[in-house]
C-alpha cells in the first residue's frame, strides 16, 4: 500500500500575492479569491458605484416634476442628461490618467467627493441654467468613478473569476438605482413637487459616509501599485493612441473600436434609463406609486442581469456574453416600446426582461477594458473609452427628447435598438480577452 499522501489542492496567487486555490468554486469563490484587503477594495468599488447611480438617477426620477417647476420642454430635459454625459467623458478621461498617476483609491475618493459635492449643489439651483451647470460638474465625479473602482477590482482579481468580480461591481447600479426609486416613491408621496425635487438632490449627500471609510480602509493591489510607479510615463494619453509598428504593437485600434462599443451599449442604455420614467407617467398615465412598481421589475432584472452577466462573461467570453445581450436587449426596447394601449399587466412583467438584457450586457465592461491594456496606461485607456462612448451615446437621450414631441416618447425610444446594433459590429475589431493576466 502507498505511503504517499494525497496532492493538496493546486494553488495560485492572487493580485494581492496571496495563494488560493486554483479550482475554488461555489457561487462567492471569485469573492474569497479577493482575499481582505481586495473584499475591502470589492467594497469601496461597490458602494461607490452604488451612490454614482443613486445620484444619477435623482435627474431621471425628478425630470417631470422639474419640467412642470422651470417651464421646459423635452428637448431641454433631454439635454440635462446630454451635459451630464458629456462632461462624463471629461471627468472619466481625467480620472484615469489619475488613477495611473496618483493610485487607484485617491482618485476614487475624489470622483465619490465630487459628485456627491455637485448633485446636493443641484437642490440649490435657483433657475434652469444654474442646474444645467451643476448637473454638467457633477457629470465629472459621475464619469470617473466606475473606470477607477472597476480597475482597482480588476487588479486585485484572478483571471478566472474576473468577470463575476466586475459584474458583481457592476450590479451596484441596481441597488443604486433602486434606493433612488425607493426615496423617490417616499419623497414624491409626502411632498409637493416643487420641494420634492430638491429634497432628492439634497440626499445625494450620502457618498460623504463612504469616503471615511474608503479612506482608512482601502488600498490599491501590491503588485498592481508596484507596476503603475515602475513606469516613468504613466497615464499618456497619446500612449492610447499609438498605431502599431514593426515589432511594437499599438492601442489605436483597440481604442477606437473600445470607444464604437461603448457609444453603442451606452447609447441604448441610458435612453432607456433617462425616458422610461416619463414614459411610464405621461404616456401611460402611471400614478408615482404605479411608475415605482413598474420600476421594480425593471430594476429587479437588473440585479439579477449583472449577476448572471459576469458569471457568462467568464464562461463563455468577453465577446460572446456582450454580443448574446446586445441581441436581446435590442429585441428586448422594441417588444417593450411597443405593448397595446391598455395592456398594463404585460408591460409589467416585459419590464424583468428589459432590465436583465440591457444589465447583462455591461457586466463584462469591467473585466474586458481592463484586459484590453496594460497597467501603465489601464486608467486613461478604461476611463477614456467608456467615457468617450457615454459623451457620445449621449446623443441617443437627446433625440429622443426631440422627437418625442412629433413621435412620442414611446415610438422615439426605440432609438435605443440602434445602439446595440453599433455595439455588435464594435466587437469585430476587438481581440477576445478572456483568462489574460493584468501586466
Amino acid at each position: 500500500m502507498s505511503t504517499t499522501p494525497p496532492p493538496g489542492p493546486t494553488t495560485t496567487k492572487n493580485a494581492a500575492g496571496q495563494q488560493t486555490p486554483a479550482e475554488e468554486g461555489g457561487a462567492l469563490g471569485w469573492f474569497r479569491d479577493l482575499g481582505p484587503r481586495g473584499q475591502r477594495a470589492f467594497g469601496g468599488a461597490f458602494g461607490g458605484y452604488a451612490l454614482d447611480s443613486y445620484d444619477y438617477f435623482t435627474l431621471p426620477l425628478s425630470m417631470v416634476a422639474l419640467s412642470a417647476y422651470f417651464s421646459l420642454d423635452s428637448g431641454q430635459t433631454g439635454l440635462f442628461t446630454t451635459v451630464t454625459l458629456v462632461v462624463s467623458a471629461v471627468g472619466g478621461a481625467v480620472a484615469g490618467v489619475l488613477a495611473d498617476r496618483i493610485g487607484r483609491v485617491r482618485a476614487l475618493l475624489l470622483t465619490v467627493i465630487t459628485y456627491a459635492v455637485f448633485t446636493v449643489a443641484c437642490g440649490f439651483a435657483p433657475n434652469y441654467e444654474t442646474l444645467l451647470v451643476f448637473r454638467a460638474l457633477q457629470g465629472l465625479g459621475f464619469g470617473g468613478e466606475w473606470a477607477v473602482g472597476a480597475i482597482l477590482v480588476a487588479e486585485y482579481s484572478s483571471p478566472r473569476h474576473r468577470g463575476r468580480a466586475l459584474g458583481a461591481v457592476q450590479s451596484a447600479w441596481a441597488v443604486g438605482w433602486a434606493l433612488a426609486a425607493l426615496v423617490y416613491t417616499l419623497v414624491f408621496a409626502f411632498l409637493d413637487g416643487d420641494l420634492a425635487w430638491r429634497v432628492m438632490f439634497w440626499t445625494g449627500a450620502l457618498p460623504a459616509l463612504l469616503v471615511l471609510w474608503v479612506r482608512r480602509s482601502v488600498h490599491d493591489a501590491p503588485e498592481a501599485e508596484a507596476r503603475r510607479k515602475e513606469n516613468v510615463r504613466p497615464g499618456s494619453f497619446l500612449a492610447i493612441f499609438r498605431p502599431g509598428a514593426a515589432g511594437r504593437p499599438g492601442l489605436l485600434r483597440t481604442t477606437l473600436f473600445a470607444v464604437l462599443l461603448s457609444t453603442g451599449v451606452q447609447g441604448g442604455y441610458y435612453t432607456l434609463a433617462t425616458w422610461l420614467p416619463t414614459y411610464l407617467k405621461n404616456e401611460r398615465e402611471l400614478s408615482v406609486v404605479g411608475t415605482g412598481g413598474y420600476l421594480t421589475f425593471l430594476i429587479s432584472g437588473a440585479f439579477l442581469g449583472y449577476l448572471t452577466g459576469g458569471y457568462l462573461t467568464d464562461v463563455l467570453g468577453r465577446k460572446r456574453n456582450i454580443a448574446l445581450f446586445a441581441f436581446l436587449s435590442a429585441v428586448s426596447v422594441l417588444a417593450y416600446t411597443n405593448v397595446p394601449e391598455g395592456a398594463d399587466t404585460l408591460l409589467l412583467f416585459l419590464g424583468f426582461p428589459l432590465g436583465f438584457c440591457m444589465s447583462a450586457i455591461f457586466s463584462g465592461f469591467g473585466s474586458f477594458l481592463s484586459e484590453l491594456y496594460p497597467t501603465e496606461v489601464r486608467g486613461a485607456g478604461q476611463g477614456f473609452t467608456y467615457n468617450s462612448g457615454r459623451a457620445v451615446g449621449a446623443v441617443f437621450p437627446t433625440l429622443v427628447g426631440f422627437l418625442a414631441d412629433s413621435w412620442g416618447v414611446g415610438g422615439a425610444l426605440v432609438f435605443g435598438a440602434v445602439g446595440y446594433g453599433l455595439a455588435a459590429l464594435a466587437l469585430l475589431g476587438l481581440p477576445e480577452t478572456r483568462g489574460r493576466e493584468l501586466l
